[in-house]
């Protein structure tokens, strides 16, 4: 199962949102399931690990 964020026209022009806050929603034997708190987008619990990744490397890049 993918993720599907759901369009929130409230939000159209601003920075995406970072997730800041997230609940648990659904467990499956290899997967987990949160809900951002902020924009209601469900995703996979390993996605939000993997974006904070990016932004640390992303943060690290620009410093350089």
């Amino acid at each position: 199962m993918t993720s599907k964020p759901f369009p929130h026209p409230q939000n159209a022009g601003q920075q995406p949102c970072k997730h800041p806050r997230v609940q648990i929603v659904s467990r499956e034997e290899d997967a987990e399931f949160v809900e951002c708190l902020e924009c209601r987008e469900i995703f996979e619990s390993s996605e939000l690990k993997d974006m904070g990744i990016e932004e640390s490397t992303e943060g690290e890049d620009q410093e350089s």
